[in-house]
């Protein structure tokens, strides 16, 4: 049973959202804004949570700026805008996907589908080393735990599936199209922005000193690589 939280401050709009997800194995949560919101995540285990942006008393952004101070739980942004401006600020603060309204119902399903996959590591395929080293960085993939010089990292469910895919492959460069087709399994046509912030993300979590990165690089023009012999 997974618990979904929809936080949107038109009613409709979140009956909609139950209709086109409607599944025996969701349990749904409503706000209508964002302090409702944080209320709902402190009280309850949820597993993945719709935010619209635009709301009264507390909008999206600042909701999950509170959110992501204490739970890594996936967060899709719903926005009315199409804007590469607003979905790039929405990644920014925390988000781990959006949804551009008027919905797709097929779209809305599969983006949260994806979401409850990764973040419960469920259907995994892959056959990986159990932990991978390099350097000071070590990812545990049976325990789903990235370590930087011995102390735990915390990342969210896509910094953890990029540093997974560039620390199995150490020393290969993958350009954005490649990352975003792996991880996010969808066609990366103009999403390359998506990547690089994320990228980012995970640099300031990895790196001593993100500017001068040791271990993450970019390879200029042609995408980003974990080097085999890097010192973390």
């Amino acid at each position: 049973m997974y618990n979904i939280l929809i936080c949107d401050d038109e009613p409709d709009i979140i009956n909609a959202l139950k209709i086109y997800l409607s599944n025996p194995d969701y349990t749904f949560y409503e706000a209508l804004n964002g302090y409702d919101a944080l209320a709902i995540t402190e009280q309850n285990d949820i597993h993945l949570i719709l935010m619209d942006i635009m709301m009264p008393a507390m909008d999206g952004i600042s909701a999950m700026v509170k959110i992501r101070e204490r739970s890594n739980v996936p967060v899709i942004l719903l926005t009315a805008k199409s804007e590469d401006s607003d979905k790039i600020l929405g990644l920014n603060v925390g988000a781990d996907d959006y949804i551009t309204k008027p919905f797709n119902p097929a779209e809305v399903v599969a983006r949260v589908r994806s979401q409850l996959r990764r973040y419960l590591q469920l259907g995994s395929g892959s056959v990986a080393p159990t932990a991978i080293r390099i350097g000071g960085l070590e990812l545990n993939d049976a325990e789903k735990i990235v370590l930087l010089d011995g102390e735990p990292v915390s990342l969210r469910p896509k910094e953890y599936d990029i540093l997974k895919l560039l620390m199995s492959n150490a020393g290969r460069v993958y350009s954005p199209k490649e990352i975003y087709r792996l991880v996010w399994q969808e066609s990366p046509i103009g999403n390359e922005n998506t990547v690089a912030v994320h990228i980012r993300h995970l640099r300031e979590k990895i790196e001593i000193n993100p500017s001068e990165p040791r271990c993450l690089k970019v390879i200029w023009a042609q995408g980003y690589k974990i080097e085999k012999g890097a010192q973390g």
